[in-house]
C-alpha cells in the first residue's frame, strides 16, 4: 500500500512539474533530467532495480541515475541523435549557400498567375506544407511566405485574416524522413522485434504518409470553404497601417543554376523516395539510409559550389564548416530525446509503467483499442493549445508508446502517428504559438481572430486524421 502511494505520488508530482513547464513555455530538458534522476533515486530507496536496457551499475547506487544519463547519451548519439545532427548540418549548409531561398523562390513564383482569391487558399496551404520540407521551422517559414507571397495574395484581393490563417497553417504534417520527430519514433520502434530494422524512410512512407497526405488534402478543402464563409461574415475592420515585411531578395543566375540549387535541399528526399520505391518493387535490395542520402547531397552541393565559384575553392571548402556548426545547433534536440528517455526510465523504475500496463491489459479484446490513442491525442491537444508547442511532449512520450500499446493490445503506430500529427496540426490553434504571434504582429491583426480562422480547418483535420488512423492501424 505504502509503495503504491509513493509510486503514484512521485509520478504525479513529476508529471505535474513537466506539464507546468510546458504550459509556461520553459525549456524542459533540465526538468526532465532532474525529475528522471529523482524518480530513479526513489526507485532505489524503494528497493527496486533501475529499469534500463543494458544498464551497467557504477557499484554505488546513488551514482547509478547519472550512469543512466551517460548510457542514454551514448546510445542516442549513435542512432537517432546522429541522424538529427547530420540533418541539422545539412539544413544549415543549404541555408548558407542560398539553396533554401531558391527553393522557396522557384516554387512560389507560379502563384503570381493564380487570380482567384479562394483557389489561392488551398494552393498556398499545400505549397507552404511542401516548403516545410526545406524550412522546418514554422515561424521562419511564415516569415518567408509573408515576404514572398503577401503581395500576391493582397493583390488578388484576399482578406488579411485569410492570409494570416493560410500562412499560420503552412507548416503542419508533410511526411518527411528528415523530420527529427519521425527519426526518433522510427529508431524507438526499431528496437522492438515487431518493427526490427524499421528505417525512418519506411516509417514515413509506409505509415505516416498513408494518413498525413489524405489529411492535408482534406484540410485544404475545409480551408477553402471556411475562409470563404468567414470572409462573408467578417465584421473585422482591416487596419490601414502599412505592413512591414522582411525583404526577400531574389537570387540572380541562369535557369540551370536556379533549378539545380532549388532541387538540392530536397535531393535527400528524392533519393530516399527512389530507394523506397525500388525496394517495394523488388527491383533493388540496396537501402539508402537518411545519413547516406544527406551526405551524398552534401557532397553534390559542395561540387556545385566549386563549379559556381571557380577559382575560390579555398573559400568554398572553408564554408563547409557551416555544416558542422549546424550539427552543433541540433544538440539541444538530442539532449531533449535523452532527457525524455531518462525521465521515462524513472517512471519505469518506480513501477508506474508496469501498473499502467496491468490496468490496460484488462481492456484487451473489448473493442476499446481507440481509447488510449484518444486520451493521448486529447492530452497533446491540451498541452499544445496552452503552450503553443507539442514537440517536447511528443519526444517525452516516444519511449512510452510501445509499452503502452502492447499493454492495450494495439499497434504502436496507432499511437505514434495520430499523436505526432495532432501536435503539429494544433499548433496553429494556439493563441500563444510563436508562428501565430509573429503573423499577428506583422499583419497587425488580433491573434484570436487568426485562431477563429485556423481552428475549424485544423480541428477538422485532427478528427479526420484520428478516425483514418484508427481505421487503418487498429
Amino acid at each position: 500500500m505504502l509503495e503504491n502511494i509513493i509510486m503514484y505520488g512521485s509520478a504525479l508530482l513529476a508529471v505535474t512539474v513537466i506539464v507546468y513547464m510546458l504550459i509556461k513555455k520553459l525549456d524542459i530538458k533540465i526538468a526532465l533530467f532532474f525529475m528522471g534522476i529523482v524518480l530513479l533515486l526513489i526507485s532505489i530507496f524503494m528497493g527496486r532495480e533501475i529499469v534500463f536496457e543494458g544498464f551497467n551499475s557504477t557499484g554505488f547506487a546513488l551514482l547509478d541515475p547519472l550512469q543512466v544519463i551517460v548510457q542514454q547519451f551514448q546510445s542516442t548519439l549513435t542512432s537517432a541523435g546522429l541522424i538529427i545532427l547530420i540533418l541539422g548540418g545539412f539544413t544549415a549548409y543549404m541555408s548558407h549557400i542560398g539553396a533554401n531561398d531558391l527553393t522557396v523562390q522557384m516554387l512560389t513564383k507560379p502563384i503570381n498567375k493564380v487570380k482567384s482569391v479562394y483557389i489561392l487558399v488551398p494552393i498556398i496551404f499545400l505549397l507552404g506544407n511542401f516548403l516545410s520540407l526545406v524550412v522546418p521551422s514554422a515561424s521562419t517559414l511564415a516569415i518567408l511566405l509573408l515576404a514572398t507571397l503577401y503581395p500576391v495574395m493582397k493583390q488578388a484581393g484576399m482578406s488579411m485574416l485569410s492570409i494570416a490563417a493560410v500562412i499560420a497553417t503552412s507548416a503542419t504534417i508533410i511526411p518527411t524522413p528528415l523530420g527529427s520527430d519521425n527519426v526518433a519514433i522510427a529508431q524507438e520502434l526499431a528496437q522492438y522485434s515487431a518493427f526490427s530494422d524499421l528505417t525512418v524512410t519506411q516509417y514515413v512512407f509506409a505509415y505516416h504518409a498513408v494518413i498525413s497526405l489524405p489529411t492535408l488534402a482534406f484540410i485544404a478543402v475545409v480551408h477553402y470553404f471556411w475562409q470563404k464563409r468567414m470572409d462573408k461574415k467578417s465584421t473585422v475592420t482591416e487596419s490601414d497601417e502599412e505592413v512591414e515585411l522582411e525583404e526577400f531578395k531574389e537570387a540572380e543566375g541562369s535557369t540551370l543554376f536556379k533549378t539545380v540549387y532549388a532541387i538540392l535541399p530536397v535531393f535527400p528526399i528524392i533519393l530516399l523516395l527512389i530507394s523506397f520505391a525500388l525496394e517495394i518493387a523488388g527491383v533493388a535490395s540496396v537501402t539508402i539510409s537518411v545519413e547516406i542520402a544527406v551526405i551524398i547531397s552534401f557532397i553534390l552541393a559542395i561540387i556545385c559550389e566549386l563549379i559556381r565559384h571557380k577559382g575560390e575553392g579555398k573559400e568554398v571548402l572553408a564554408s563547409t564548416d557551416k555544416f558542422f556548426s549546424g550539427m552543433g545547433n541540433m544538440i539541444s534536440v538530442v539532449a531533449l530525446i535523452v532527457a525524455a528517455s531518462v525521465f521515462v526510465a524513472g517512471l519505469q523504475s518506480i513501477g508506474l509503467i508496469d501498473a499502467l500496463q496491468q490496468a490496460m491489459g484488462n481492456t484487451q479484446g473489448q473493442g476499446y483499442g481507440f481509447v488510449l490513442p484518444l486520451i493521448l491525442v486529447g492530452f497533446t491537444a491540451l498541452i499544445v493549445i496552452l503552450s503553443g508547442s507539442g514537440i517536447a511532449l511528443f519526444f517525452a512520450m516516444i519511449p512510452l508508446m510501445v509499452p503502452l500499446a502492447e499493454a492495450a493490445g494495439i499497434n504502436p503506430i496507432a499511437i505514434s502517428v495520430p499523436m505526432g500529427l495532432a501536435g503539429n496540426l494544433l499548433r496553429a490553434v494556439s493563441p500563444v504559438a510563436a508562428v501565430v504571434l509573429i503573423i499577428a504582429g506583422t499583419l497587425k491583426v488580433n491573434p484570436i481572430d487568426i485562431i477563429k480562422r485556423t481552428s475549424v480547418p485544423m480541428i477538422s483535420g485532427v478528427v479526420f486524421m484520428f478516425v483514418l488512423s484508427m481505421v487503418v492501424f487498429l
